[in-house]
């Protein structure tokens, strides 16, 4: 199905509630997501875009008691506190849900009964890693090692961050607990429910065959962990836990699992499904089987997902593995956009340490709009890529602030100084606008043709040299010289110019909403419409139309301020 589908369906991969996220967490999923939500929108698509917090397991257990408080409390207040983050960065969610509502718990258990029904869920004793120290058993991302396979000395009992293979906390060398530090560690038997993967693993593997469209990075993740070693493993649904939903079967009660949990990542994405009933018990839509089961109508609906790459393997595997085992008709996701990692200065961010900039100091420093910018044309998709500070400060300087800003700023200062503030008459187009208008044309389709790919920085790319062209026009025609020999020539000129900030403000407002929507206040205009012809578009604000000479637009980042951010961010935050 093509991207240009009339429904889209977009999820990014819903964050932990443990705390405030930092730069490289926002890049990495809601971000991208956000910008091509938007832009579908301003296309004309009908779009349900999705996005939760993660409330279960030890990570929210641990946060809460850190601040003494109960863990649903402290999960509802990190609830509040996210989603108002979200909504300053201008991330479009139709709804934000949360993993630890009614709808999520209920559709967890009907998940995990359909699998029993299906065959596809086993009970085992396991052995499970006890700390002593804790007093008790130690979640998979609990325990920390050395990886047996690459030697990572801080691998996770699930999985290693540097090699990304699946791992049990059983293989690790020299194993510790992450709550206390403790190795005095033991192993342990407890009974958990397993999703038997395995069962699924040529129907996973075809599945992904067809997905030729997806990027490199996520099919390869995919295909290692369904072929190396020994392929994809069933895997643990179930944890000794006391938050999270119980596992319980959606008729009753599950004999023999009194008292634990499903795991975190069983749970999660389905919150992602769950999501869309929050967002109809919310009063904010109807119908979203719609958008969730093909037999009643979600056939016509593309399903994009967006994540970092350590969120790959279970959305291409353990994800599809529910849904499709569960042989119920549930939409599966058409095109997975993963991203690599955005790292800080020379290292890496560390909420630990305070290493990097967070979310909510971010737009304590600057609006969200110059970070919006610079990270989604500077996003981490082939490879990952750095945040430096002199970095985006060039970034912003040379892009939003002497291209995009200065373009508004010299037109409609002249405009108002040699004529009035508002669109003037007279003159007519020459050999000039026809080249500009036949630039701008090209670009906007390659620009709409990226953004369709969900080719982030090369989207941006195009748009700023759409923005370059505007201001090579303005130096070639030069108006302020072309007044004083032919007054209805430079109006004609600035006419053109003008429309064209409109036009910006459009093509924009996917990467910087709030200045794109500043811009169309200033220049009194409600009219969003997409620019499918660059020549029509051109003449959307009339000969007489007024408008208000905007305030600076963008202001540059100083060399002081940089210095100062520099050091503030290098680590020093508890």
């Amino acid at each position: 199905m093509s991207s240009q589908a009339k429904r889209h369906l977009i999820t990014s991969a819903i964050p932990y509630i443990n705390g405030i996220k930092h730069l490289g967490n926002l890049v990495g999923s809601q971000l991208p997501a956000d910008l091509f939500a938007r832009y579908q929108r301003a296309r004309g698509a009908e779009v349900l875009f999705l996005c939760a917090t993660d409330e279960h397991g030890t990570p929210a257990e641990l946060a809460a008691a850190k601040t003494g408080k109960p863990v649903a409390e402290y999960c509802a207040d990190m609830w509040e506190v996210q989603a108002k983050i979200a909504e300053g960065f201008g991330l479009s969610f139709d709804h934000f849900g949360r993993s630890s509502s009614p709808q999520n718990h209920a559709l967890t258990q009907h998940f995990a009964q359909r699998l029993a029904e299906e065959g596809l869920i086993e009970e085992i004793v396991t052995e499970q890693v006890y700390s002593k120290a804790d007093g008790r058993f130690l979640p998979d991302r609990y325990v920390e090692g050395t990886c047996p396979n690459c030697g990572f000395d801080s691998a996770r009992g699930d999985q290693c961050d540097n090699c990304t293979k699946q791992l049990d906390p059983t293989d690790l060398i020299d194993a510790r607990s992450t709550i206390s530090g403790s190795t005095d560690l033991e192993v342990r038997e407890t009974r958990h429910l397993f999703l038997k993967q395995s069962k699924m693993r040529d129907t996973l593997d075809n599945w992904i065959n067809q997905k030729a469209d997806w990027p490199v990075l996520t099919t390869s993740i995919a295909k290692k962990w369904l072929h190396d070693g020994d392929g994809l493993q069933d895997r643990g649904i179930t944890r000794d836990l006391d938050w999270g939903v119980p596992v319980m079967r959606a008729d009753g009660p599950w004999p023999g699992m009194e008292g634990k949990v499903f795991y975190v990542w069983f749970d999660a994405p389905i919150e992602y499904i769950a999501c869309a009933g929050e967002w109809v018990e919310a009063g904010k839509g109807s119908d979203w089987e719609r958008w969730w089961r093909t037999d009643k109508g979600a056939d016509d609906v593309r399903y994009t997902q967006f994540m970092g790459k350590d969120n790959v393997p279970f959305h291409t595997l353990s994800f599809p593995a529910t849904i499709m085992g569960s042989n119920e008709p549930w939409k599966l996701v058409d095109y997975i956009k993963s991203f690599n990692y955005l790292n800080y200065d020379g290292g890496q961010f560390s909420t630990s340490r305070g290493r990097g900039v967070f979310m909510d100091q971010a737009l304590e420093i600057l609006p969200a709009d110059y970070w919006r910018w610079w990270l989604l044309s500077n996003c981490p998709e082939s490879s990952d890529a750095e945040f430096t500070w002199d970095g985006f400060q060039g970034g912003v300087n040379k892009d939003l602030a002497d291209v995009l800003g200065n373009f508004i700023s010299r037109v409609t200062k002249f405009c108002n100084s040699k004529f009035e503030p508002t669109i003037p008459a007279g003159g007519a187009w020459g050999d000039r606008e026809e080249a500009l208008i036949q630039e701008l044309e090209s670009r906007l389709r390659a620009y709409e043709a990226h953004m369709e790919a969900m080719e982030v920085r090369k989207s941006a790319a195009e748009l700023r040299a759409m923005w370059a062209a505007g201001n090579e026009y303005l130096q070639d025609v030069a108006p302020w010289s072309t007044f004083k020999t032919d007054p209805d020539q430079a109006a004609a000129q600035i006419r053109l110019a003008l429309n064209l900030i409109r036009i910006y403000a459009v093509l924009s407002a996917p990467f910087i909403p709030t200045a794109a929507a500043r811009v169309c206040a200033d220049m009194n205009t409600l009219d969003m419409a997409w620019p499918t012809d660059i020549r029509t578009a051109l003449t959307a604000l009339p000969e007489g139309h007024g408008f208000n000479v905007p305030d600076v637009l963008f202001a540059k980042i100083t060399d002081d301020q940089v210095a100062e951010w520099s050091e503030r961010f290098a680590g020093t935050r508890d």
